[in-house]
C-alpha cells in the first residue's frame, strides 16, 4: 500500500478530473446530459483506479487497476473528441483537455510498465 498522493500522476489526473468537471458544465442542458455524465464519469474514473490501486493487495492487482485508468484515459480522449466535433466543446479546451488526457495515460502507462518490470524481476 502506498499514498497515492505522492504519485505524480495521480495529481495529473485528478486535476483533470477537475477540469473536465469545469468544462463540461458548459455543456447545453438538452440532449447533452448523458455524454456530459459518461464523460465525468470516465475523468474520475481515472484517479480513482489509480487510489483504489495504491490500495490493492498486490503489485499484480495495482497494475491492473492501472490498466483500467490507462482504458479510462482512452474513453475521455474519445469523449473530448465527439463533444467538439458535436459543437459543444470549444477548441481551446479539446486542445488542452485532450493533451492532457493524452500525458496523463502516458505516465499511467509507464507507472504500469515500472510495476509490471518489478514483478518480473522478482519471479
Amino acid at each position: 500500500m502506498q499514498d497515492f498522493r505522492k504519485l505524480d500522476v495521480w495529481h495529473k489526473a485528478h486535476a483533470l478530473a477537475l477540469d473536465v468537471r469545469r468544462v463540461t458544465r458548459g455543456f447545453p442542458r438538452s440532449g447533452y446530459t448523458a455524454q456530459r455524465s459518461q464523460i465525468l464519469r470516465a475523468a474520475e474514473s481515472i484517479p480513482t483506479n489509480i487510489v483504489e490501486g495504491c490500495f490493492a493487495a498486490s503489485q499484480k492487482d495495482f497494475a491492473r487497476f492501472l490498466e483500467i485508468s490507462i482504458k479510462s484515459a482512452g474513453e475521455v480522449e474519445y469523449e473530448l473528441q465527439l463533444a467538439y466535433d458535436c459543437g459543444v466543446l470549444r477548441y481551446r479546451n479539446w486542445k488542452s483537455l485532450s493533451a492532457d488526457a493524452v500525458e496523463v495515460r502516458r505516465m499511467t502507462i509507464g507507472l504500469r510498465k515500472k510495476i509490471l518490470s518489478r514483478l518480473q524481476g522478482t519471479e
